[in-house]
């Protein structure tokens, strides 16, 4: 179950780039987003988006980052190596920050706004989220440390 719910969140994530990036073509460019130092600016969030969105996918492996926890299937404990000792929802972080370097590169104001979207949808899904990683990593703590008393 978990694997096929990967290959649809991938699936449905390229989709999803591919809609983003043909929105961007289709709007109209503002000229002030191509100045030379917002340029930099993409090329730095561009980097520190993609640093972070592959340094959480190495740690979590595939399990851990399509959501293998409701599946059942748990990392040892939470993940506190980089970059998750530098913030917390790494890979959120990172992907808005590659869709606004994308939206800087197109010179899209209606890149931005949906790049505001996805930071708003990904701030819902932590909502959601967040409690229930709580509770199952706090209760397998529990389960381990009773395990280890016996």
């Amino acid at each position: 179950g978990c694997y096929l719910l990967a290959i649809t969140i991938f699936v449905f994530s390229a989709v999803r780039d591919y809609l983003f990036q043909k929105a961007l073509l289709d709007q109209v460019t503002v000229a002030e987003l191509g100045i030379e130092p917002v340029t930099y600016l993409s090329y730095a969030l561009y980097s520190v988006g993609m640093i972070l969105v592959l340094t959480s996918f190495y740690q979590l492996g595939i399990t851990g980052t399509y959501l293998g926890d409701y599946f059942g299937i748990l990392m040892d404990a939470r993940v506190t190596a980089f970059p998750f000792n530098i913030m917390d929802n790494p890979m959120y972080n990172g992907a808005t920050m590659l869709f606004a370097a994308t939206s800087i590169q197109y010179q899209s104001v209606a890149g931005l706004v949906l790049t505001l979207v996805a930071y708003i949808v990904y701030r819902l899904a932590l909502f959601l989220e967040q409690p229930y990683t709580t509770q199952i990593y706090a209760n397998k703590m529990r389960s381990n440390n009773t395990q280890q008393k016996k």
